[in-house]
């Protein structure tokens, strides 16, 4: 029992170290040669703790970003309370997580095997998230759920969710690729659907947006860290102006945080922070996902004949770019209004993440541009800052408050808000 605790505590209980031993066996059982399997190992553990560390950084720009905000609107009791946060449940959960995530993948290759739903998820980032999430939402609704039940449910969720969100999607994608060879495997699946059902409704199709051409100066839109820092960067200024001006003594506490430093310039550096914290997140998740997919990859082609690839939603940007950009308008104007609204309403400050805003609003640009154009992709676009904005406060208040609203507050995605309520309600019914 003692050798059994030993290795729990030491092994199995450190995400990172059992995240490891996954690739590990992944990358022998390929026979993979001596160097793939040291060099694959020893990234996918670095990655996993650089990703520990981002969120740290994150977490620290928005105990300045929530009550700012919250002082603009003259809001009171908006805090988020006593959480776990993303470092204590990964420590806690993470084994878990991991674990689910694995066994849910298998799930996923078998249910491709021997179903007519031929799709392999391959997005491996979004399967880290999204089981995250998940998790967080089983543990904050039954509590502190025994190991083994949380892994089994979880796994079963999992799977059932990668082999089916991309058979929903395809008929589109069908439409946008003009063949049937890949498949969509990202979060962002809800608020493309919708997108593209709002653009044939509303929607002018022969209004395609690929016939426009927008000038060279909005290039930077493309790149997902300039558009983070930028926007998170014009609501630190314009909070920070705010509360220059406010002689509140809850003003007062927030200006004397920056010490010796002009709050405004101490306000635009959070929000550089908050850009970086995010992207040492994305680099620790690409780092040890590089690992983790190629380990189960070979396998899966191998197992599943004819499995068409579930995969990130980049791969649908080039079939439309210019919907792209239009996409990503539409949810900026919508998540400027929700900020307002939401915050003059329920009393919660909407942090627009804009990694997520970008990659699902454009998604769901180029869903809404094949079957609406120009205004199906605009559609689109609102329709993702919609879906984002409440499905960031119901989440974080109501669904998962008490575990990791923190992470919920940046690394959310679009289907987790919607299918939340979901997952929400099976925990209380098996748990």
């Amino acid at each position: 029992m003692k050798v059994i605790q030993w290795l729990a505590t030491n092994f199995f209980g450190i995400p990172a170290i059992l995240l490891g031993l996954i690739v590990l066996i992944g990358l022998l059982v390929q026979k993979k040669t001596a160097s793939q399997v040291i060099s694959g190992t020893f990234k996918a553990i670095i990655g996993f703790l650089i990703i520990s560390a981002g969120s740290g950084v994150i977490v620290d720009s928005l105990t300045v970003f929530e009550p700012m905000w919250k002082e603009v609107f003259n809001l009171k009791d908006t805090s988020l309370g006593e959480f776990m946060g993303q470092d204590r449940f990964i420590g806690k959960f993470g084994s878990a997580v991991t674990l689910a995530m694995t066994i849910g993948f298998l799930i996923n290759v078998l249910l491709a095997r021997f179903t007519r739903l031929k799709y392999i998820y391959l997005t491996g980032h979004m399967m880290f998230w999204t089981t995250t999430i998940f998790a967080g939402i089983v543990v904050q609704s039954s509590g502190n759920v025994p190991f083994g039940k949380l892994v089994l449910f979880l796994s079963i969720i999992m799977g059932l969710y990668w082999t089916i969100q991309p058979a929903l999607t395809q008929p589109f994608m069908r439409k946008i690729t003009g063949n049937d060879s890949i498949a969509l495997g990202h979060t962002s699946a809800s608020v493309a659907l919708l997108g593209a059902l709002a653009g044939r409704v509303f929607g002018n199709k022969e209004n395609d947006s690929e016939k426009i051409r927008l000038p060279k100066g909005l290039e930077f839109l493309r790149d997902s860290n300039v558009i983070t820092a930028l926007t998170m960067g014009v609501l630190f200024f314009i909070g920070a102006m705010v509360i220059v001006f406010k002689n509140t003594p809850g003003a007062n506490q927030l200006i004397r945080k920056a010490g010796d430093q002009d709050f405004v310039v101490y306000s635009i550096v959070q929000s550089f922070q908050f850009a970086g914290g995010i992207a040492i997140v994305l680099m620790g998740v690409r780092m040890f996902i590089g690992e983790i997919v190629p380990a189960f990859k070979g396998i899966a082609t191998k197992i599943v004949p004819g499995a068409k690839p579930a995969l990130d939603c980049p791969v649908v940007f080039p079939f439309a770019p210019n919907a792209v950009i239009l996409g990503f308008l539409g949810a900026f104007v919508g998540a400027m209004l929700w900020l307002v609204i939401i915050g003059n309403t329920v009393g919660y400050i909407f942090v627009p993440t804009m990694i997520v805003l970008f990659f699902h609003s454009a998604t769901a640009g180029v869903f809404g541009n094949a079957t609406g154009g120009v205004r199906g992709a605009l559609i689109g676009g609102f329709i993702t800052s919609t879906v984002v904005a409440w499905g960031q406060f119901l989440m974080v208040r109501f669904l998962i408050g008490g575990t990791i609203p923190d992470t919920a507050m940046w690394a959310a995605d679009s289907d987790m808000f919607i299918l939340g309520p979901v997952i929400h309600f099976l925990a209380k019914l098996f748990f």
